[in-house]
Order: C-alpha cells, then sequence, then structure tokens
C-alpha cells in the first residue's frame, strides 16, 4: 500500500490549520460557479478537521464528564470576494483569534491558490450536553491558542 502524501484532515501550520479540497460538480450552481451555500460545508470540514488535528475528538467531549461539552455556530459573518469553479483546488485556512469563557472566535479563508474567495468570521458558543452555556476548559482554550497567528 502507498503512503499518502498528506493527511486527509489537513494540517497544522503556525498559522493555525490548512486543509485542501476538490470543488466537485455537486458543488455548483447552473452557472458553473461554486453556490454559496457550499460554502459553509467548506468552511465547516476546515473547523471539524482543525480540531481533528489538535486532537480534540467531538465524540468524547459531548460525554467527557457530567456536564459535557459542545460546540455550535452562534454566528457567522461572511464576505464573499471571488467564486470558485467546478475542479478548483481549494485551501481553507482556520485561525483562532480568541478562546476562553463560552466562546471561541475562529477566523477561517478560503482560498484558491493566491485568490481570496472568501473570508469569514465565526463565533463559537461552548454549551454543555444540555444546551446552556459552560466555560471552555482551560486545557482547550491553551490548545486552541497555542501558535495560531493571524491570517
Amino acid at each position: 500500500m502507498t503512503e499518502r502524501p498528506f493527511s486527509i484532515s489537513g494540517e497544522l501550520t503556525e498559522a493555525g490549520h490548512s486543509l485542501v479540497q476538490r470543488v466537485y460538480y455537486e458543488d455548483t450552481d447552473f452557472s458553473g460557479l461554486v453556490y454559496h451555500a457550499r460554502y459553509l460545508h467548506f468552511l465547516e470540514r476546515g473547523r471539524t478537521d482543525y480540531l481533528r488535528c489538535l486532537g480534540v475528538e467531538q465524540r468524547e467531549l459531548v460525554s467527557a464528564d457530567e456536564e459535557g461539552l459542545v460546540f455550535v455556530v452562534h454566528r457567522m459573518e461572511i464576505d464573499f470576494k471571488s467564486p470558485a469553479r467546478m475542479d478548483d483546488v481549494l485551501t481553507i485556512l482556520t485561525h483562532t483569534e480568541k478562546a476562553g469563557g463560552a466562546k471561541m472566535v475562529l477566523n477561517q479563508q478560503i482560498r484558491s491558490g493566491e485568490t481570496l474567495l472568501i473570508a469569514a468570521k465565526v463565533i463559537i458558543a461552548v454549551i454543555n450536553a444540555r444546551g446552556r452555556p459552560r466555560r471552555l476548559p482551560e486545557t482547550l482554550a491553551v490548545k486552541f491558542l497555542e501558535g495560531s497567528q493571524p491570517l
């Protein structure tokens, strides 16, 4: 079996996390451009694989203690700069701006080569398994902030 030259979960970099994804036919609309709502999928994959590369398993967090811990998107701001097209290779970049209290702020970008396509700011609420706000444990806050430089 041949070795993969990269991880399917992307990689941690000095700036945070980087994930490469290709645009498929299912991602586009009748014009051949990526449908605007599909960018949410790419951004979610970037955030999920960022957690995975940090060693944070969401499935384990929900039952890690008597309270449980869950991350949910509270607010998202997206600037659509330029469209992507079928077969483009995209890089989804994720960087932690803030982690503490009951929220995290993540900055994300989607790029095609050097071209910025999407810039997003995502406010993540930290809640317990019953849907009530809870504090992000300090160990997790440190993990999110270590080595993360602005995009």
